[in-house]
């Protein structure tokens, strides 16, 4: 019998350190629990970041010192994080999705690759089927438009056959003017787009999310269950925990600073304070 995976979706924007924390910490109970045979969930994150740039783990302090310097000055985090892969960058209006799943519930045991190909593949039959958006095959990891255009990206890291960190698809214009400031991913004649630019109409993250979770579970073959946080299990409660940290968190920037000042805009005018509803 194929066990579920369970799913929750942060309704508010999260800084990306403490929701890096909620992965190990998952990644730890998992790993525990299967030591001893005590169960344990597979889980699936669903939430949008604060706006913030992450290096991949191989990046040195001495290759991003630069990048660190002038991205913070834009109004955003700097976080390296422990995926692989290069710069990339993450924020409210970008879904992402973290997998903590045991490879070895699969039967046979799923390798990374079938693993990575298989969220490639989810990401682009939902993007098709609910939005009439094709996708091309790349030799570079992700899901692309053209040989120039990106929607989402992938970067996972499997540890001990449980898998962190995942996906990242962009669903607002919001995430884009970020994504110019850099050279997302190593990829020097690429550029970011997203569904909402795409179809050249608006796009909410309450209309992606289950979706985009049933097309998931097609894909991988297992059950997609939403996740009862009022639980009183670990997990639970650490989500419960970062819930109120996301609560906390107020209005975030929407755009760079540079922008503004090209528009002679100030702070205070581009802290909205934008909550996603509840989906």
């Amino acid at each position: 019998m194929k066990l579920p995976i369970y799913y929750h979706y942060f309704c508010s924007p999260l800084p990306y350190g403490p929701t890096l924390a909620l992965q190990e910490k998952i990644h730890a109970i998992q790993l525990a629990n299967r030591r001893s045979s005590l169960p344990y969930k597979d889980i699936l994150l669903l939430l949008q970041h604060r706006p913030v740039y992450t290096p991949g783990r191989r990046q040195s302090e001495d290759s991003v010192h630069d990048e660190r310097l002038k991205l913070t000055r834009l109004g955003a985090d700097f976080v390296t994080a422990t995926r692989g892969g290069l710069l990339t960058y993450h924020g409210p209006g970008q879904l992402v999705g973290y997998p903590l799943i045991d490879l070895s519930r699969f039967t046979p045991t799923m390798g990374v690759r079938d693993y990575v190909c298989r969220m490639q593949k989810s990401l682009e039959r939902y993007l098709q089927e609910a939005h009439g958006i094709g996708c091309i095959p790349s030799e570079h990891t992700g899901v692309f438009l053209s040989a120039t255009t990106k929607i989402a990206s992938i970067g996972v890291h499997v540890r001990h056959r449980l898998t962190t960190h995942g996906f990242a698809l962009n669903i607002t214009k919001e995430p884009l003017s970020w994504f110019d400031q850099i050279v997302a991913c190593g990829l020097d004649n690429v550029k970011a787009t997203s569904i909402e630019t795409t179809k050249r109409g608006d796009v909410t993250m309450e209309e992606v999310v289950r979706p985009l979770v049933t097309t998931m579970g097609r894909i991988y073959e297992r059950e997609m269950i939403e996740l009862d946080i009022s639980g009183g299990g670990s997990v639970e409660k650490a989500i419960q925990e970062l819930e109120k940290i996301a609560e906390e968190g107020g209005a975030w920037q929407t755009e760079p600073i540079t922008m503004m000042e090209r528009r002679g805009s100030d702070w205070s005018e581009d802290l909205s304070p934008r909550v996603p509803k509840a989906v």
